[in-house]
């Protein structure tokens, strides 16, 4: 009979953070210390989170166990029924997972709903969405190559990304375990022998596979499943050979201790969430191996505290601890302003989680188990029935919600804007338009400010993080008396629409090509202390392209502002020397202030007084390009004064809304400073 029938009976041990018994032995057996180990893992990740901010590897752990307890169980119905009931095992899950996270998302959306400003509820919507369909770290692999979404507010639901994994492994596990049974039984190869050739297979390409990612895109390989596999793989060996090792209880005593100090210790001594998942992530699973290779029944054992009653009760409280500490930590966070819970808040947070756990497992889970566990509703269509009757309906309410959200922000975007009402920079130009002022809506809606984009942006000119090649896009008259290109960063782009403006009044050739978290400069790139190749790779190309177009003048930033201070980079005057030979001009516009908070976030949170920041947050008192030994090529430009008037960074000036971020312009105040552009372009041209 085929190892994938439907009716076999399905193996236990759904989820590392559920419930389920620790069955670590082929021949079956609870071992409480493996709940105690739960417990350790999620209270180091819930503390990390809530006091430091931190990653603390737990997660790690979590993602091993499901490998060392969920092949087990199937190897051990493999052995037992020779087929795995691969329908069976997938209900039992989606059964014993799908409550309490989709109650958990449900009551998210809710929350979102109420306490979060609508600037933020797009983003949300999409990762419950992502959550509930179990792919939610792909959606946040995506994100961290997104340099505009970098500074979003951390989605309370994104501790999902390591559930989506684990999801994605229930799938793919039974499938490669019967096939190899399959296999092993036509060419007849003992069972045993070829699961753990499989299983270290997938292990082995997995870890070449996570150390090269990590090394040359770590924030994507953090949320790879192909990065984290081998992770749930080596637990899997071990639970193929562990019942062939026997230990010395002195031995057993030291790993299991030596194991617990290195778990506990690996987010204070390693950066985990810009080292992992490579092969430095084998130190918190190496700890799990130690603690499980030491077992249970030692007189001096790391056991004895891992069996300790209290620890096993947060251990079987472990999956649904999980599910509410993130989302109960970021809601604490925007209710307070705080960036970290302080000692009392971080408690209150634990606290609360701890609550919700309980009244989860008991009420949801435990309700949920005693309905299809009735006479007659034993069935896996009763189990796969009541796990869709919870996450369609948070689904659907993604679905609606967002689609409500687009037709609210289609009617915004027809609405006709008086201009007398809405001057923007203008009112920085001439205060005296702010008696024509009225009390209007700010525009763009800060719901809609993270989509406030140029034509720049929407064409493709601006590039993301992964992508190295150039994209040129060209406005105005191709035989123009004068071409101006716009090149840079995220932060030259921003000013494109007012760039445009000015080339248009003037009839000037405008190309315009930026890359995110890249500055046109010679100095070799990083991003996060790591080499930044595709930046590299696309100042290489943009200078090809100068090269060949020879455009009259480069429009580019001559600085960067930061909180740890505004400088000139050698990389900027060393390119800008290279234009020079080209004979191309250099219009270098001085870096505007970041914000101390997100412009639309604070709009919508707070009153407009209160949205404020101070310009030498991040600018110096004095240009530092005024003062540097630049090319006779360059002029400066500094436009501050229309965005930050008399050191005042407003979130809105004459009714629009300045910063969508922390430090990128809406578009729709950028075409504001067109006027002003076009007076600082042909002053600094001459044209």
């Amino acid at each position: 009979m085929s190892v994938f029938a439907a009716g076999a009976p399905a193996p236990a041990t759904p989820n590392t953070l559920s419930r389920a018994p620790s069955d670590t032995r082929r021949g079956g057996g609870f071992r409480p210390e493996i709940e105690g180990l739960r417990a350790v893992a999620v209270l180091l990740v819930a503390v990390y989170h809530v006091w430091f901010g931190r990653v603390s590897g737990g997660v790690d752990v979590f993602l091993f166990l499901t490998g060392f307890l969920i092949t087990g169980s199937l190897a051990r119905a493999l052995e037992r029924d020779g087929r795995i009931g691969t329908a069976a095992f997938w209900t039992r899950l989606a059964r014993r997972l799908t409550p309490a996270a989709a109650v958990v998302l449900a009551a998210t959306l809710a929350a979102t709903y109420l306490w979060l400003p609508r600037s933020r509820w797009t983003d949300v919507i999409a990762q419950v969405r992502a959550a509930a369909l179990y792919h939610e770290n792909w959606a946040l692999a995506e994100a961290s190559v997104d340099y505009l979404a970098r500074e979003a507010a951390a989605s309370p639901v994104q501790h999902f990304w390591s559930l989506s994994i684990q999801g994605q492994f229930y799938l793919l596990w039974p499938l490669l375990l019967g096939l190899t049974a399959l296999v092993a039984t036509r060419v007849r190869v003992r069972l045993g022998p070829a699961l753990v050739t499989v299983v270290g297979l997938v292990f082995a390409v997995s870890l070449t596979y996570s150390v090269w990612i990590t090394g040359t895109n770590q924030a994507w390989a953090y949320f790879d499943t192909g990065a984290r596999l081998w992770e749930p793989a080596l637990g899997g060996l071990l639970a193929l050979v562990v019942h062939r090792i026997d230990l010395p209880e002195r031995l057993r005593t030291v790993l299991g201790w030596a194991g617990l100090a290195a778990l506990v210790s690996c987010g204070i001594l390693l950066q985990v969430s810009t080292l992992f998942p490579g092969y430095v992530a084998l130190w918190p699973t190496g700890a799990a191996v130690m603690v499980v290779l030491a077992g249970s029944g030692t007189r001096f054992g790391a056991d004895r505290l891992l069996t300790w009653k209290p620890l096993v009760a947060l251990g079987a409280l472990s999956y649904p601890f999980y599910l509410w500490h993130w989302p109960v930590l970021v809601f604490y966070l925007a209710a307070t302003g705080r960036s970290l819970a302080d000692p009392l808040g971080g408690v209150l947070v634990l606290a609360l989680s701890l609550v919700l756990a309980q009244v989860t497992s008991t009420v949801v889970e435990g309700g949920v188990e005693r309905l299809t566990r009735a006479p007659g509703r034993r069935s896996p269509a009763w189990s796969l029935g009541v796990a869709a009757a919870l996450v369609v309906p948070v689904v659907a309410a993604t679905t609606l919600w967002s689609a409500r959200i687009t037709e609210e922000q289609r009617h915004r975007a027809e609405e006709v804007a008086e201009p007398a009402y809405y001057p923007g920079a203008m009112l920085a130009s001439d205060p005296s338009l702010e008696r024509m002022l009225q009390e209007m809506p700010v525009r763009p809606d800060p719901a809609d400010a993270r989509e406030d984009l140029s034509a720049h942006h929407t064409r493709g000119c601006h590039v993301p993080l992964s992508q190295s090649e150039v994209t040129v896009c060209e406005a105005g008259p191709p035989d123009a008396e004068h071409t101006l290109a716009l090149v840079g960063a995220s932060r030259v782009a921003h000013w494109y629409p007012s760039v445009l403006e000015a080339a248009t009044a003037n009839g000037w050739r405008l190309l315009s090509f930026t890359k995110s978290g890249c500055q046109f400069s010679t100095d070799a790139p990083t991003r996060g202390g790591e080499p930044f190749p595709e930046c590299e790779a696309w100042n290489a190309e943009a200078m090809e392209i100068l090269e060949r177009e020879r455009p009259d003048a480069v429009f580019t930033s001559s600085t960067r502002a930061s909180p740890a201070g505004e400088r000139v980079h050698d990389g900027f005057v060393e390119r800008w020397r290279q234009l020079d030979a080209l004979d191309i001009e250099v219009i270098g516009v001085r870096d505007l202030p970041r914000r101390d908070s997100a412009g639309a976030e604070c709009v919508e949170s707070r009153p407009l007084e209160e949205c404020v920041s101070p310009a030498e947050y991040s600018q110096g008192a004095t240009d530092p390009a005024s003062v540097a030994d630049l090319p006779d090529n360059v002029t400066l430009v500094d436009l501050t004064e229309y965005v930050c008037p008399g050191g005042r960074c407003d979130a809105v000036i004459g009714n629009v809304l300045v910063f969508w971020d922390y430090s990128h312009m809406t578009a729709t105040y950028s075409a504001t400073l067109g006027p002003v552009m076009d007076e600082a372009l042909r002053g600094a041209t001459g044209w």
